[in-house]
């Protein structure tokens, strides 16, 4: 089975975090994503939940508890 892109349709590239917003792939990532190898995309991915997991902000229970 393909890996599918992770993109949601949300496409802005934040200049000073350097990937998208929507998808938090690079600009790159995102032009090389249709060439790329499974492994390849699977490595992106990888990245990606990184990133995101880097910036996701607490939810309103963990602010309401540190308040």
């Amino acid at each position: 089975m393909p890996v599918k892109s992770p993109c949601i349709g949300i496409c802005v590239l934040d200049p000073t975090a350097d990937y998208c917003t929507g998808c938090y792939r690079t600009g790159d990532e995102i032009g090389a994503w249709m060439g790329m190898s499974d492994g390849g995309k699977k490595r992106v991915l990888d990245l990606v939940r990184k990133r995101r997991q880097a910036t996701v902000r607490p939810s309103s229970k963990a602010r309401q508890t540190n308040s």
